[in-house]
This record gives C-alpha cells, sequence and structure tokens, in this order.
C-alpha cells in the first residue's frame, strides 16, 4: 500500500474510532487517534500477518498492544485488515460484545493475544514472544506499542533490562511520546525526562519517529527492521499528538477517556473524509 492509500486509510480508521467511542459514550479517543498512522502502517504495510489468525503465529510477526486502553484504534485496524467483519466495530463496549473496552484474549476476537487493560505489562510479553520465536527458528519480528505515562510503571524497567541483557534483538518496542496522560501533562505528573537517554543507558537502539507524518513512520519502521538481528532490542521514540486528526482534542489529555456527544463527533467527522465506508 503506497504512502497516499495508507493516509486515506487512517482517515476511515479515525472516524471509525471516534463513532465507537460516541456511540457508547465511553472509550478513549485521544491517544487512539495519536497513533492512527503508526498501527495503519503497521497493519496495512509492514507486518507480515495472517488474519486468518492462530495464536501461536508461527511464521508471522507479532503486535502486542500494551497501553489497552486505546483499543478502538485496533479494533478498527483489525476489522479493516480481515480478522473480523467490519459491522462488529459497531457492537464496542457493549453488553456480551468482543470488543471489550480493553482488548480480552478471553473473548476470542482473532488478532487479540494479551489482555492489556492493567498498563506496564505488554513489553514482558513481547520479550517472551520474541525469546519463543529465537528458541523455535522463527525469524519473524515481534513488535509492541506502549504510552509514554506508562513508562511510569516499574515492570517496564526491568523489562527492558531484561532484553539487553538476553539480546532480545527481534523485538521492536514503540513508545507514544505525547506528553500527556489521563491526570494531565506527564512533566506535571511524573517527570520522564529523556526518554531515548534511559533506554540507551539501558542498552537499547532507539530511533526517533514523527508518528503523525505517514512518510517518517513507513521509513522508521522499515529502518527499526534493518536494526533487528544486530544483538540489541530496538525502541522507537514516537512523537505524536493526543487527538490527532481532530483539532479540539489535539493536544488535550481532557480527551484521553472522554467521548465526544452529538454535536463534537459531527464536527471531528467533519474533518475526517470517509474512505473506505463507515460501518
Amino acid at each position: 500500500m503506497s504512502t497516499a492509500e495508507l493516509k486515506r486509510t487512517a482517515s476511515q480508521v479515525r472516524r471509525d474510532i471516534v463513532r465507537m467511542v460516541h456511540a457508547q459514550q465511553s472509550g478513549h479517543p485521544g491517544g487512539s487517534l495519536g497513533c492512527t498512522d503508526f498501527l495503519t502502517a503497521l497493519y496495512f504495510k509492514v507486518l507480515k500477518h495472517d488474519p486468518a489468525f492462530n495464536m501461536d503465529g508461527k511464521g508471522e510477526d507479532l503486535f502486542f498492544l500494551s497501553n489497552g486502553h486505546i483499543s478502538p484504534l485496533l479494533y478498527s485496524c483489525l476489522a479493516r485488515t480481515g480478522y473480523f467483519p467490519v459491522s462488529e466495530l459497531g457492537t464496542f463496549r457493549k453488553l456480551n460484545t468482543r470488543l471489550q473496552g480493553h482488548p480480552t484474549t478471553h473473548e476470542h476476537l482473532p488478532g487479540i493475544r494479551i489482555a492489556s487493560g492493567s498498563l506496564g505489562q505488554g513489553l514482558s510479553v513481547g520479550i517472551g514472544a520474541a525469546l519463543s520465536k529465537k528458541l523455535n527458528g522463527d525469524d519473524r519480528l515481534v513488535y509492541t506499542l506502549h504510552g509514554d505515562g506508562e513508562l511510569q510503571e516499574g515492570q517496564i524497567w526491568e523489562a527492558l533490562m531484561f532484553a539487553a541483557h538476553h539480546k532480545v534483538d527481534n523485538l521492536i518496542a514503540t513508545i507514544d511520546w505525547n506528553g500527556q496522560q489521563i491526570d494531565g501533562p506527564t512533566e506535571q505528573v511524573i517527570s520522564l525526562g529523556n526518554i531515548s537517554e534511559k533506554f540507551e543507558a539501558f542498552g537499547w537502539t532507539t530511533l526517533s519517529m514523527q508518528g503523525n507524518d505517514m512518510d517518517d513512520v513507513v521509513k522508521v519502521l522499515e529502518e527499526a527492521k534493518s536494526l533487528t538481528g544486530h544483538g540489541k532490542p530496538i525502541a522507537i521514540m514516537m512523537h505524536t499528538l493526543m487527538g490527532k486528526g481532530v483539532d479540539f482534542m489535539e493536544n488535550d489529555h481532557g480527551w484521553h477517556g472522554i467521548a465526544p456527544n452529538d454535536d463534537q463527533l459531527a464536527k471531528a467527522l467533519a474533518q475526517l473524509p470517509e474512505t473506505m465506508g463507515d460501518y
């Protein structure tokens, strides 16, 4: 898929996100919108994956969403790459749905390999999967995505040390560095300092990405792939705007976990062209 096609696809994914969250008046639109370009590029271009879905994922690249509250984004990408019917997006957060507010394997939704409601655990899971691929002689890669606020969880730093020590060089972890978390700017809640320097001090190779520039997203993902297999895990510091694509949501932590009302939905959809058909 070309960069222009990826941009058009990302617009539809953003429409899905705001419509899903609005319909139930519940969910997390801000981070979902900010990470849309990244996950669109990953699922529609970069990943080697099979929508037929097998939990083991042998011979496939694997993706683990650690910041599970941005589930609307993941569900849209999964549905629109064929894992389940696009119409099922309309059941998001409803009673007995497979599309829970935070993804869970208990619902047996194709494409979901980790229950990720609790922050800080996804890197450990990704490392385990990456080591399993090494043991099985599987040369495919493992990708994880994390919020920057999530780095305030101690388990992340244990996992960082473990991955470097064991040379888990088939792993690419991406940090959504938007500077926002549920209670305010990360700088005010618990300052993260220079994340790149911290990861490098822990033995990782780091790259920088402009996460809302599709050209740069694709370029850096390809660069990250080229750096695997050299004895060090890879981390991408992805700079994004929370709420990207909807002007009144951008860079406002208030949109971490609230839904747009009817008027706000209409304003948001007016900024996001329908390119693949709404569910």
